[in-house]
């Protein structure tokens, strides 16, 4: 009757609750979810959380689905549901068990569930007689329900491989044409131009000479070195000068970045923002960063004590970079007696000037959850981490930042800490996924950090712990 049988994982339907949608394809496949998959989106309705909002989401679908039939044997109960939607139709199945085998051993809690949900996925493929695939973000569970006789696989998003991206373009040059390439048509140069190649590196042959350019509506703009240096931060090399012209250009009001940890992403976004609204372009700086926390138990922040302190912790990327700007400005500052003395600051004086530089440049946070019916204007918005957002998630905050806004969307694929999204289908690989076309209603601006400028340390991190 069906073409294909879907069992589905609870983070699968808290990435993204009309995921039902897009695996039933129009009622051609058969969506099975386990009573204990409901059980554990039940328990998640509360709060202000992305995985709240889906938890609410599926809950509705449920509450205006039609009910067909219900079957009953004996160990089995099903009850068959019609769901539909404006993203289509589906036919969804919750089975629950009067037993379950697994309660009997000694099975830890933390697996006990999942243990549960892929016991009904191989009985029921018994009683139908049909192949049951298992979809899961968590490959541990996807590897125990093959190990049981089920098919298993991913949510695969995009399906696109986001390590092939490329933004910057190397070319070979000669010198006779460094004349003519200021406001020149980017297709005299590059006759495999394509719309995500937004910047340009041209070697000069049989010379040292590296020309860094961008593109602006098809026509090729140099960078200006001495002008983009100019700011808190120093733009470090290549590729951050690169970030520093599109953070300074009019024209681009969207940045998307992908960097390594430790590339100073966060740190250049707020020094060009501070530029922007020091030269009156932009009149404040919003810092958004997803409530997602480690999985690591001890390092939820259900373990501290108050709200404040709770959301505290996701903007220590925002103050550090602050506490940078401020002691570089500081070591600017030379006893003129003794160029070598770099006068210190005391805590006291530090935490006044971090004070004042928020108050000075109007920066402000914002949690995600405090979003839903704001509009953003005439302000530089930092998306940091954008990695841990699904996509619900980014296009809820986007779609509160009207025209007058610059929008810097940052993030790590190597740093994802959201169970609920991978790197295929996370907002932030949407998103340059997204960058790889032309879109007439925004100026986008796409690049790759990969230069470690934080120490040693972090490099040598980087490099061992992120083999394939």
């Amino acid at each position: 009757m069906f073409e294909k049988y879907y069992l589905l994982d609870t983070n699968i339907l808290l990435e993204d609750a009309t995921n039902l949608f897009l695996l039933a394809q129009n009622s051609r496949n058969l969506i099975i979810i386990p009573e204990t998959v409901i059980d554990e989106i039940d328990a998640k309705k509360s709060g202000y959380d992305e995985i709240n909002f889906q938890a609410r989401t599926f809950a509705r679908l449920l509450e205006e689905a039609a009910l067909r039939d219900t079957t009953i044997d004996a160990t089995l109960r099903i009850v068959r549901l019609d769901v539909t939607h404006p993203s289509g139709s589906a036919t969804v199945e919750i089975v629950s068990k009067t037993h379950y085998h697994c309660e009997d051993r000694t099975i830890s809690p933390s697996i006990l569930n999942d243990r549960k949900i892929l016991e009904v996925g191989v009985d029921l493929q018994h009683y139908l007689k049909q192949s049951i695939t298992f979809l899961s973000m968590d490959m541990m569970a996807r590897l125990r329900a093959i190990s049981l006789g089920l098919d298993a696989q991913s949510l695969n998003g995009t399906k696109q491989k986001v390590d092939e991206f490329a933004f910057v373009r190397k070319i070979a040059i000669p010198f006779s044409a460094l004349e003519s390439l200021p406001n020149a048509l980017i297709e005299q140069f590059d006759i495999d131009y394509r719309p995500h190649y937004y910047a340009y590196e041209f070697s000069v042959i049989d010379s040292d000479q590296i020309i860094l350019c961008a593109v602006e509506n098809g026509r090729i703009v140099l960078l200006n070195e001495i002008e983009l240096r100019d700011q808190d931060v120093v733009p470090l090399n290549k590729e951050q000068l690169f970030f520093s012209y599109a953070l300074g250009s009019p024209l681009r009001n969207i940045i998307i970045v992908e960097a390594m940890a430790g590339s100073g992403k966060t740190l250049l976004a707020l020094s060009g923002a501070i530029k922007l609204v020091r030269q009156k372009m932009q009149q404040k700086i919003i810092y958004i960063r997803n409530s997602i926390e480690s999985t690591d138990k001890g390092e939820d922040v259900g373990y501290l004590p108050g709200l404040e302190e709770k959301f505290r912790i996701y903007n220590h990327p925002l103050m550090d970079s602050i506490e940078h700007i401020i002691l570089a400005k500081q070591r600017k500052n030379r006893d003129k007696n003794n160029p070598l003395v770099v006068a210190s600051l005391s805590e006291q004086e530090l935490e006044l000037r971090k004070k004042e530089m928020l108050e000075r440049y109007m920066i402000s946070t914002m949690w995600v959850g405090e979003m839903r019916g704001r509009t953003l204007s005439q302000a530089v918005v930092i998306i940091d981490e954008a990695q841990n957002m699904s996509n619900k998630t980014m296009q809820m905050v986007l779609s509160r930042i009207d025209a007058s806004s610059k929008v810097i969307i940052l993030g790590s694929n190597k740093q994802i800490d959201n169970i609920y999204v991978n790197k295929h289908t996370n907002a932030l690989t949407t998103l340059l996924a997204a960058s790889m076309v032309a879109h007439d209603e925004v100026q986008l601006f796409a690049l790759r950090l990969t230069k470690v400028l934080r120490g040693p340390i972090t490099a040598w991190a980087e490099k061992i712990f992120s083999k394939k």
